[in-house]
């Protein structure tokens, strides 16, 4: 099945689709839009007729169209036809026309320990405050006890209470009942002899499915810093009205609370209000935010001299504005050639919302994508027209893009698997798994675990999370930081996850890594 977000994707590929094959078209939500788009419909094209379609020409839908499903499914949208490039065992940044970053946690990073007790305590202050939660479980202090207990990537089972570390074949690997450790029989009765969650198998398959469709409404990966404390908040809780009830319950309603208070605490309206997070961050953003290392700040003004460079983040321009400018300083919108803020990743990878132009920080009206524009900053938007404007200035009808981000979901699963983009994953995990490890990090206590182990990788289980296979399937290379390929020359060949599953793993391989052959792609 070949997968397009529109018309105009499906016209620039329809010629390399194979004769009889079937095709998934999404429609563009935006009514503006829809005349450049379809409905939800499953395409034989082996008798299309050809018309012309609002300005381009597209197969016609009037023969063998029937209808896969009329839901309007959001979370079901794809993007761009996915042409595949050929894995190659090297990595070299000449070899990209268009260089891109996420800021949060990659361009810009924070002072992790800092971060993760401040949003901890906000987030806990809510439920008690709020949503009147036990004070005695969730105001506790954040010992060391609690800071093992933190790991970036764990996966809540609402209904169950549950803390879930899973492999990436869908394992239950480790398993947690509020902040209790599950025996693997306690992980049986629950889940059944297998180990396996309908619910998390979904979720190995397709990671977007997860993001924002129904089974958004059984689990929650936390993917990042700013999610992380919300298990063990979420954890705690569990664990007060287990013991308010003598036993545990059948079935808890818990994390609708737990993400009313991350909505609270990170909702872009808040930023202007001076409330929660956005308060805390603002008094004192070197508390929270490191100053970027000048080299790195050279190898980005390197880079924008022989390539496209752009920045791709979630953030709201005035929250981006800040965090840029404390991290890479006052001219750091001079280090990229366009500005994306509020890309609501995953969706601007696989989506099709329009550009909103702003003025200073206030959206204003939509962008048509011809208009799109070097040296401009946008809200929203999606990667089917910024990629066309790549294009359109680099000469060439497919640009090689390269993305570098930190969420495994967002910033490389998505571009990597519903775009031509490849992609590094910035990991700050590998910094202390790796066999070079760095000691005496401030943030190690939340970058390691006892508790859970290998972010990467499960020991007992002998098999990756579902992060490191994540990261060795759809990312070419993953460092724990920027600073570590910056140093190196445009023309450095990094090794890549082409031959085996350790080779892209940079400067070292995790220390508990199983290297395991890749299938030959030849």
């Amino acid at each position: 099945m070949y997968i397009f977000s529109s018309g105009g994707m499906l016209c620039k590929h329809f010629l390399k689709i194979p004769k009889s094959t079937s095709i998934f078209v999404q429609r563009c939500p935006q009514k503006e839009r829809s005349v450049a788009c379809w409905s939800n419909v499953l395409v034989d094209v082996s008798e299309c007729k050809v018309r012309t379609f609002s300005n381009c020409t597209v197969p016609s839908l009037e023969n063998k169209i029937r209808f896969l499903s009329s839901t309007n499914n959001s979370w079901s949208r794809m993007s761009t036809f996915v042409s595949k490039p050929t894995l190659t065992p090297k990595l070299r940044l000449a070899d990209y026309d268009c260089i891109g970053f996420d800021l949060d946690n990659t361009l810009c990073e924070y002072h992790i320990s800092s971060n993760v007790e401040m949003e901890y305590n906000l987030l806990a202050k809510f439920l008690v405050e709020e949503k009147g939660y036990s004070s005695d479980h969730l105001l506790q202090p954040l010992d060391n006890t609690s800071h093992d207990f933190l790991q970036k990537g764990l996966i809540i089972d609402f209904a169950h209470g549950n803390i879930l570390k899973v492999g990436e074949n869908g394992l239950i690997c480790k398993a947690s009942h509020g902040t209790k450790p599950m025996t693997v029989a306690e992980v049986v009765n629950t889940y059944g002899s297998d180990r396996k969650w309908e619910v998390t198998n979904d979720f190995c398959k397709n990671t977007l499915a997860a993001w924002e469709g129904p089974l958004s409404e059984r689990m929650r990966p936390l993917c990042d810093y700013f999610d992380m404390p919300a298990s063990l908040a979420f954890a705690r809780i569990i664990d007060s009205l287990d013991q308010k009830l003598g036993r545990p319950a059948d079935l808890y309603n818990v994390w609708p609370d737990v993400k009313a208070g991350l909505v609270s605490m990170y909702s872009r309206e808040h930023f202007n209000k001076n409330v929660g997070y956005f308060k805390e961050l603002k008094s004192n953003p070197q508390k929270f935010i490191k100053k970027c290392d000048p080299a790195v700040v050279d190898w980005l003004k390197s880079i924008k001299d022989s390539k496209i460079t752009f920045l791709i983040t979630g953030s709201n321009c005035d929250f981006a504005s800040m965090t840029a400018e404390t991290c890479l300083g006052k001219n750091w919108r001079s280090l990229f050639d366009v500005v994306v803020c509020f890309a609501r990743k995953p969706g601007f990878f696989t989506g099709c919302r329009p550009f909103i132009d702003l003025n200073g920080f206030e959206e204003t009206d939509p962008v048509n994508g011809d208009s799109l524009e070097l040296g401009k900053i946008y809200s929203q938007g999606n990667w089917q027209e910024l990629y066309q404007l790549f294009g359109r200035h680099s000469g060439k009808k497919e640009p090689k893009c390269l993305y570098f981000g930190d969420n495994l979901i967002q910033d490389v699963y998505a571009p990597s698997e519903y775009t031509k983009c490849e992609t590094v994953a910035v990991v700050e995990e590998l910094s202390v798994e790796c066999i070079e490890k760095h000691t005496n990090l401030p943030s190690e206590l939340f970058l390691a675990s006892k508790f859970w182990g290998s972010y990467f990788f499960d020991d007992q289980e002998q098999m990756n999370t579902v992060w490191g296979g994540v990261v060795q399937n759809y990312s070419k290379v993953c460092i724990p930081n920027i600073s570590t390929i910056a140093e190196y020359s445009m023309n450095h060949a990094f090794s890549t996850f082409h031959k085996t599953s350790a080779d892209g793993f940079f400067p070292a391989n995790p220390a508990t890594i199983k290297i395991k052959k890749k299938a030959s792609t030849a």
